[in-house]
């Protein structure tokens, strides 16, 4: 299920709250028990482990196909 953060504007608490996409506009109240509160912008990190290239393609050649089908 996916997470979603929201802000409280009464006392600036954020929090996160797990619920169904359906209802991911759906108010929500803040855990000291506000219900003036907005959902945040999220953004999604994706980190690789390395910065090694990808390996050259088998079947003998460099290209879309392995060298086949370029030429």
């Amino acid at each position: 299920m996916p997470r979603y953060e929201y802000r409280c504007r009464s006392c600036g608490d954020t929090f996160e709250l797990s619920r169904p996409m359906a209802e991911s506009a759906s108010p929500a109240t803040c855990p000291a028990g506000h219900p003036d509160t907005v959902k945040l912008l999220s953004t999604v990190s994706v980190a690789g482990t390395g910065s090694s290239p990808a390996p050259a393609p088998s079947g003998g050649g460099a290209g879309c196909c392995g060298g086949g089908c370029c030429g």
